[in-house]
């Protein structure tokens, strides 16, 4: 048999009275919750025209921006056109420059030339400004990599003609012996090549 506590009337219904407020106050609670999740609902829950409208103003902007962007890589790809067509235009610039002077010195050679002066003496001059022009005009082709094709070099069939071939005991077989017209060179690229003798 079970011991039951019986508690007075008043007693029970206190008891009763406070499990009521709990229950209610529990309802309560459930009920904000519920408002405030369907307020957060209808905030977050945009309409379809709201999506379009926003997916609408981020396709202008975009297309503002790649507009943008097609112009600025037009104008610098214009710009480098113009650049490049200069440089090839103006390449030679500098080497035109640096022959002035040579010009300069060919016709102060010619003006010489008609001078006053006993033959001898005229001869002995125009071959010492003709020398000179000819140093100058080697120190500008030097200066831009044109360089002449040097006598000592080994025959070199890139660089060197034969145009023909002697006996020769003071230089071994296929030396260069002779050169009849000198050779250039453009930087490591041959201008043109030296017309040679070799040694048999």
């Amino acid at each position: 048999m079970y011991n039951t506590l019986i508690l007075p009337k008043k007693e029970q219904e206190n008891i009763m009275s406070n499990k009521n407020i709990e229950n209610e106050n529990l309802q309560d609670n459930e009920e904000l919750e519920n408002s405030n999740a369907s307020e957060e609902e209808t905030q977050t829950e945009a309409t379809p025209e709201d999506e379009f409208e926003l997916l609408n103003k981020e396709l202008t902007e975009l297309k503002d921006k790649y507009a943008r962007v097609h112009a600025d890589f037009d104008n610098i790809k214009k710009r480098l056109e113009r650049e490049k067509y200069t440089a090839v235009e103006y390449a030679n610039e500098k080497f035109a420059k640096d022959m002035i002077p040579v010009v300069d010195s060919l016709e102060m050679a010619l003006q010489s030339a008609n001078a006053d002066a006993e033959p001898q003496e005229l001869i002995e001059k125009l071959k010492e400004g003709i020398e000179l022009t000819l140093k100058q005009f080697t120190t500008a082709l030097e200066k831009h990599g044109v360089t002449m094709v040097s006598h000592e070099e080994p025959f070199d069939p890139n660089i060197h003609n034969a145009v023909q071939s002697v006996d020769n005991d003071e230089v071994e077989s296929g030396e260069i012996v002779q050169t009849f017209q000198r050779g250039y060179k453009y930087k490591n690229r041959p201008l043109r090549e030296a017309m040679v003798v070799v040694a048999n």
